[in-house]
């Protein structure tokens, strides 16, 4: 990717041109808006490589922002950027679509770093000739390692960047209980917190997506030790 596109979404004005000068040093073309209504008009005119917001924006909260992108374009990579660190306001970004999470005060090199992360993921819908050589079957659910695309029933499934880790987590591991707090280590990079239910959530969304409408069922809860995916 030779010039990634980056929409910035901050209100604070100094951030906004610190990050944006910073990114077109760096080689980035940069697209910028100063509050929530803005950015959304932005990023449903055109796609974007990756999405920087800030959460406390006027006009519209970055968590609904983001949530809206994530609807418009499941692919989008988003990097949520603000000044609430806890666990709770995270978690809270996770669900709302959210690829990453960065705390303020920041450094530049850590931002740029986080992006360029991001952008090495592959969007939906990108192709590649080897693909199949990274596909894992599990049942009649098909999984694609290096484009990220999931099929079951020979259909294609659209999953969020934190919906596919977790299903890829439970693929590579089939037929092996996960705990909780493995899945939170390896998918959120958190220690699990018995206080959330952002792992129930996303398997919630998982189930939904994977195995509504599938009388065979992929993904199953047991009860005090975590969730399994079986290879029926």
């Amino acid at each position: 990717m030779e010039h990634p596109t980056v929409l910035i979404v901050e209100d604070d004005a100094r951030v906004l041109q610190f990050i944006k000068q910073g990114l077109e040093e760096n080689g980035f073309k940069v697209v910028v808006a100063q509050d929530g209504e803005s950015g959304w008009k932005l990023a449903r005119a055109q796609a974007y490589d990756a999405v920087v917001l800030d959460v406390m924006l006027p006009r519209m909260r970055g968590s609904e922002l983001c949530r809206r992108i994530r609807e418009h374009d499941a692919g989008a990579r988003i990097l949520m950027l603000t000044a609430l660190g806890t666990l709770n306001d995270k978690l809270d970004g996770f669900k709302a679509g959210a690829d990453d999470y960065l705390v303020k005060p920041f450094d530049f090199p850590e931002l740029l770093a986080r992006l360029r992360s991001l952008l090495r993921r592959p969007a939906p819908g990108h192709e590649d000739a080897h693909g199949a050589d990274h596909i894992i079957r599990v049942a009649d659910m098909e999984l694609n390692t290096h484009n990220k695309r999931v099929k079951r029933g020979g259909k294609e499934i659209r999953l969020t960047a934190k919906e596919y880790a977790l299903l890829e987590l439970l693929a590579v591991n089939r037929n092996r209980v996960l705990s909780k707090a493995e899945i939170a280590e390896k998918v959120w990079n958190i220690r699990f917190d018995s206080g959330t239910n952002v792992i129930e959530v996303y398997m919630n969304f998982l189930r939904k997506k994977i195995d509504s409408g599938f009388e065979v069922k992929l993904l199953h809860t047991l009860v005090g030790m975590g969730y399994m995916m079986k290879n029926t």
